[in-house]
């Protein structure tokens, strides 16, 4: 079998948004010192139970999923032909083997034999195709259609699947692992969603709980656990009621409060969520739309003491739209480009015309208790220089659409994580006409240092367009940026094989219970 594609991907799509995210290094706390006999977590018969904080996107689809807690969720159903592992290499997933040749512009991937989905159907050339044509035409994340958009030629020779770019692109690998693969005669992705991952969905009951289970027919190392439940608590307090009882066997992305207050002998995991927290000012509204104002902010925010507050100390200043994670990217002097002085963020508030301070809202998702924790503490540090933070908290489902897709905000504080580990994937939502630019940024140097970024297949050269944009971001004070948060992680003293990712997912095919 032949078949040749000779058209341009249409690009028609929008960047993902997330409210936090995993990975990076890991480390374990001791047991806990509460002298407590360490809890198993639910009878288990190996079968674990996971607390989450929000419910999955409405679609299921792979192409529309938006929420990291989504992706977070379905990284365990689907795989693209490469895949991610938890040091940030691509390794093979549908495809057994791939190469690249030396002008960067012929990728050529070799299908693996014996993948098959978890309808039970095997995987075939067409369905690969099927799955970039679709990813391309549908995704709702900007930058893996914009990649995509660059293939000019895509040719399907028996196992053998060739794409071709019009020009040399370093991250397109990472944009082949956001394509999953799925099956081309399947028409009900949005509910009974169907990947070849090492879990296979179940059910789902909305607000509830979503139920997955081990494929047997993995063609992989298959997943030690039998079945994975999500339980689903919108209410924080609930959710720890719930793992200090023993009822659940992990939760992540924990405050340290609620570490600290742990009594049923869970053990403790310590990595970072990479993401970037912020004060997302809505920059198209008064008083945000005025630069000086958003540079006060900057120094009246003293971020060192938020974090004691907040994490005793734990996470890490950002400056900018990266985190640490994105190592060749990430530009750790802007962290400090705005140190805490309260005499100079006076000052700007008073050229500003705002010597007296101002009123505004920062609106917070409930169900992220981190996020609130550090709001409560900047509303505290913003009454130094007369300005009046009104935190209104607001359930996961209006945040998205009130805030996010409506832009009906003036500043929100929540983290962006990106959906691929390349640079793109977190600066693409500040481009002016984006339709993702939740803050309303709008600054012709940022867009134009960005479109040259895309368009250079210098590595060196995109590295430092990429580091230009940051410091554009950074000097116009588009966000308040505050930094790359901790995730804390509890699990079951019974529970091994926990890896954190630089990306947001947890992989639960490696996890097992010790005998």
């Amino acid at each position: 079998m032949r078949k040749r594609i000779l058209a341009v991907f249409l690009a028609v799509a929008i960047l993902a948004c997330s409210l936090s995210a995993c990975g990076g290094a890991t480390t374990q706390s001791p047991t806990p010192s509460d002298g407590t006999t360490p809890s198993s977590g639910v009878p288990h018969a190996n079968e674990l139970t996971v607390g989450i904080a929000q419910d999955l996107d409405d679609s299921l689809d792979p192409y529309q999923m938006t929420a990291a807690g989504t992706r977070e969720v379905m990284f365990n159903v689907f795989e693209g032909l490469v895949k991610p592992d938890s040091d940030g290499n691509y390794v093979c997933a549908v495809a057994s083997d791939y190469s690249v040749s030396d002008d960067g512009l012929t990728y050529t991937f070799f299908l693996r034999e014996g993948v098959v989905f978890h309808n039970g159907e095997p995987c075939t050339p067409d369905d690969v195709l099927y799955s970039f044509e679709t990813c391309a035409a549908t995704s709702v994340t900007s930058a893996v259609v914009g990649a995509l958009s660059a293939v000019t030629d895509m040719v399907v020779d028996g196992d053998q699947i060739t794409m071709t770019l019009s020009a040399p692109n370093s991250d397109f690998l990472s944009y082949v692992a956001s394509v999953y693969i799925v099956p081309a005669d399947y028409a009900d992705q949005t509910t009974k969603p169907v990947g070849t991952g090492p879990f296979k969905y179940i059910s789902r009951s909305v607000q509830e709980n979503v139920i997955l289970e081990r494929h047997v027919e993995y063609y992989g190392e298959p997943a030690h656990l039998d079945k994975v439940t999500y339980k689903i608590y919108e209410d924080g307090t609930a959710l720890f009621t719930a793992l200090d009882s023993g009822a659940l066997d992990l939760v992540a992305h924990m405050t340290m409060d609620q570490v600290n207050n742990l009594s049923n002998g869970y053990k403790v995991l310590e990595g970072t969520m990479n993401l970037v927290q912020a004060i997302y000012l809505n920059n198209a509204v008064a008083p945000f739309d005025n630069e000086l104002v958003r540079q006060a902010l900057c120094y009246a925010v003293d971020v060192d003491g938020m974090l004691a507050l907040t994490t005793d100390g734990h996470g890490t200043k950002v400056g900018s739209s990266m985190y640490p994670a994105f190592g060749k990217y990430f530009d750790a002097a802007l962290a400090d480009a705005y140190p805490h002085d309260v005499a100079k963020a006076q000052e700007l508030l008073a050229q500003a015309g705002y010597a007296d301070g101002f009123t505004f809202t920062m609106t917070v998702p409930s169900n992220y208790q981190p996020h609130v924790n550090t709001a409560v503490v900047l509303a505290e540090q913003l009454n130094a220089v007369k300005i009046t933070a009104e935190i209104q908290q607001v359930d996961w489902n209006t945040w998205v659409n009130d805030v996010y897709g409506g832009r009906n905000f003036q500043s929100t504080v929540v983290g962006f994580d990106s959906s691929t580990l390349n640079a793109s994937g977190m600066l693409a939502r500040w481009v002016s006409d984006n339709d993702k630019n939740m803050i309303n940024y709008n600054n012709a140097d940022y867009d134009a240092t960005f479109a040259a970024a895309q368009n250079t297949s210098d590595d060196a050269e995109q590295t430092a367009l990429y580091k230009q944009c940051l410091s554009i971001l950074s000097e116009t004070a588009a966000n308040v940026y505050l930094q790359d948060m901790a995730d804390f992680v509890a699990i079951s003293q019974a529970l091994e094989g926990y890896e954190f990712y630089p990306l947001y997912v947890i992989d639960m095919s490696k996890l097992y219970f010790a005998e």
